[in-house]
């Protein structure tokens, strides 16, 4: 398994792929493992991933080098989405037990009745390259700690990353067989969620791996969490902060180079702001310095891949062939790797790419709308269902879009973000289930209800 650079072209690293004989081995270990860390102090398992996130921030600068380095994306992001790997450590070292304790439950006199909340077994997380360290982390972090144990197909651009966060773990005192990495391709999902000995699955990826993996878990009666897609709309209403909206926007827009499934994609905006918001973000989105990722001045990096990038243009080509105008942007930079400028479309038919799709790089698509009623509609009016931003300085209008907008998240007078403190997940074709939180903890657990009866005062009963 062999890693590119997408801003040069060379090969960062070389790895050898597991074979079968080596997959086997490792679910063979990660289960042996499991009747032994399952059983582990919860404390214990706390002061571990406490201890993770202290090497995460000792080896920042390398971790953070290693992702640009595999994916693109500018360092500074890249060191600064180590240090967030290091606070959801810090969150379950800090809470895990709290999360975990029994609930107990009135029921009768005489009976000690609560609920238990017990790990399942090894997992296998599979995750996508454009946070490669931290939506690894933000499974980590919940279902470790809860005494599961983890095995990792990451992407293949990223087996670099995947290797290290195995290293961290080790570092860190984990037991061999907590979290494994596995160098798979993706032909190998299926027989991996089949073998009897994993019992969960969680994948974050595009709707179709999810369709998959969801299809192959259920005909195995087998758990799974889903963090697909997004196509988020960012809704600006008449009473907005027009510049606080557009600024952010951008950068909303632009994030990791426009990869990532909570950036704002759609922006519906108000007829009477308008023309206001769209001469601002349109200057927001071109004030953006696209360049070496290594660069510290550079806020936009390549495209992870040659591909993606050729199928993002193609989206656009195909929408400004259905009638879309292209206010910035709209063609890939003449330079060596997978450049694509901040582009900006409007005039934006139904039926197009650039309505309907998810465009996976720094495109936006801007809407207008002549009414609140009528933003909502434009809002859900996609398939996906995973984050929102909605912009008003009315707290009470605030609050009546926001419950109107189907999605799983809404950030009013912000962007959407994931943070450990609350539950991250999305409805429709987003996926299911959530991350993160205590909400996030109790995904791969068994809740299970204890009755404990006075044996003196047990009398049996029936179902």
């Amino acid at each position: 398994m062999e890693s590119l650079n997408p801003a040069t072209g060379e090969v960062v690293g070389t790895y050898d792929d597991d074979d079968g004989s080596s997959v086997d081995e490792k679910l063979q270990r990660a289960t042996e493992t499991y009747d032994e860390w399952r059983h582990t102090p919860i404390e214990e398992r706390q002061r571990l991933i406490g201890k993770a996130g202290d090497v995460l921030r000792d080896n920042k600068e390398e971790y953070g080098e290693l992702m640009t380095k595999e994916m693109g994306k500018p360092l500074d992001a890249a060191i600064s989405e180590v240090e967030k790997c290091a606070w959801v450590c810090d969150y379950y070292a800090e809470h895990a037990a709290e999360f975990l304790q029994d609930e107990h439950i009135g029921t009768e006199a005489e009976v000690e009745s609560y609920v238990s909340y017990e790990p399942l077994g090894p997992v296998l997380a599979v995750m996508p390259w454009n946070f490669p360290f931290w939506q690894v982390f933000r499974f980590i972090g919940p279902n470790i700690t809860a005494g599961n144990v983890g095995l990792l197909k990451h992407a293949s651009n990223v087996p670099g990353c995947a290797m290290a966060i195995q290293e961290v773990l080790e570092e860190a005192g984990f037991p061999e067989g907590v979290f494994t990495t596995l160098l798979v391709g993706s032909d190998t999902v299926e027989s991996i969620i089949e073998d009897e000995r994993l019992e969960a699955v969680t994948l974050t990826g595009s709707e179709g791996a999810g369709r998959a993996v969801a299809e192959t878990a259920g005909k195995n009666l087998k758990k799974t969490v889903l963090e697909l897609g997004g196509s988020d709309p960012f809704v600006v209403l008449p009473d907005a902060d027009v510049e606080d909206a557009a600024t952010t926007g951008a950068q909303a827009r632009c994030i990791n180079n426009g990869q990532s499934c909570i950036a704002a994609k759609r922006f519906v905006v108000h007829e009477d702001v308008y023309d206001e918001f769209l001469e601002t973000f349109t200057e927001e989105m071109e004030s953006l310095t696209i360049g070496d990722p290594m660069d510290e001045d550079t806020d936009i990096g390549p495209q992870a891949r040659e591909d993606l990038m050729e199928d993002l243009h193609e989206q656009v080509e195909v929408s400004v062939d259905a009638g879309a105008t292209v206010e910035l942007g709209g063609e890939p930079l003449d330079r060596d790797g997978p450049y694509y400028p901040p582009t900006v479309l409007t005039d934006i038919p139904e039926g197009s790419p650039a309505a309907d799709e998810e465009l996976f790089g720094p495109v936006a698509s801007v809407f207008k709308v002549s009414s609140t009623e009528e933003a909502v509609r434009r809002a859900n009016d996609t398939t996906y269902g995973l984050g929102a931003s909605v912009w008003t300085q009315d707290k009470r209008q605030a609050k009546e879009v926001a419950s109107e907008i189907e999605s799983g998240m809404v950030f009013v007078n912000e962007l959407v973000k994931s943070d450990p403190r609350l539950p991250f997940g999305g409805v429709k074709d987003s996926g299911y289930g959530r991350e993160l939180s205590k909400h996030g903890i109790h995904e791969f657990v068994n809740k299970k209800t204890m009755w404990l009866s006075d044996v003196s005062h047990s009398e049996g009963g029936v179902e």
